[in-house]
């Protein structure tokens, strides 16, 4: 065989070489997240894990909480398991635009600002949102009392943006127990956040000199923010589909019951 056939072989493999590699690559993004969640067979969920009840870590370290729990269980009707990655605040949707996970589950709160760049899951939850300062402050009664003080609070927080819109200057912190801290020693003002949250805080620490002077009108939606697209919308079909049989079944209301000792997956 000549040199000149020979070439020519070479060079007819590396195109056909090449046309496969394009092949493979065009249908893996085309692949829409749905097949390549239940083709690797988990749920890349990311979390704070320093949100009691929401998501933490009990004294022998395991990852426990609401969410994990609202995590697992909508996995399973996905047919995979739920894999966690644990993250400060600021850097959770950061992660999900990177494509690092899949879905936050972490009481994340609708948005008109957030929806402008991520699509919802139907709500797995409704919750309020509450001012909080020390006991014996009697300066701040309502929200527009903010005006001028100091808060506390994760940083791209809602509740931070909520204090922010009523004049006040935040501080941005990484978990609830430090928030209060900083209020409890008078380092800041006030704090906001879930009404559910400060409940359980105050049942594990019930001296604490702290309360409650206002709460939101309206409950806000917690929903599970999706990457916009088409290769995401049969996923977030399923992720919905799998919400409401779990709320319609009574999961969710018992892992509510069990970490807030209320039903706050009900709008009712």
């Amino acid at each position: 065989m000549s040199k000149k056939t020979l070439a020519i072989i070479a060079t007819i493999i590396i195109i056909i070489g090449l046309v496969i590699g394009v092949m493979i690559n065009n249908n893996k993004e085309s692949k829409d997240l749905l097949s390549e969640v239940k083709e690797r067979g988990e749920l890349v969920v990311a979390m704070e894990g320093t949100w009691a009840p929401w998501t933490y870590h009990e004294e022998n370290g395991e990852l426990v909480g609401f969410d994990v729990e609202i995590a697992k269980a909508i996995a399973e009707k996905l047919g995979v398991k739920a894999t966690f990655v644990e993250g400060e605040w600021d850097g959770l949707f950061a992660g999900l635009d990177a494509k690092r996970y899949d879905i936050v589950v972490n009481g994340v709160e609708y948005t008109e600002e957030r929806a402008e760049k991520y699509d919802f899951s139907v709500p797995y939850g409704y919750i309020r949102t509450a001012l909080i300062v020390r006991g014996d402050n009697n300066d701040i009664n309502s929200f527009e009392d903010l005006k001028g003080k100091s808060t506390a609070n994760s940083i791209s927080s809602t509740y931070m943006t909520l204090a922010e819109s009523y004049g006040a200057t935040a501080t941005g912190v990484d978990t609830l127990d430090e928030t209060l801290d900083l209020v409890l020693a008078g380092r800041v003002d006030a704090t906001l956040n879930a009404d559910v949250s400060y409940y359980d805080y105050i049942k594990v620490h019930p001296d604490a000199n702290l309360k409650i002077v206002a709460l939101t009108e309206e409950a806000s939606n917690v929903v599970i923010p999706i990457r916009k697209g088409d290769e995401n919308k049969e996923f977030k079909e399923s992720i919905d589909k799998a919400i409401v049989e779990l709320k319609n079944d009574g999961t969710f209301a018992k892992i509510s019951e069990k970490y807030f000792g209320k039903d706050i997956t009900s709008k009712d």
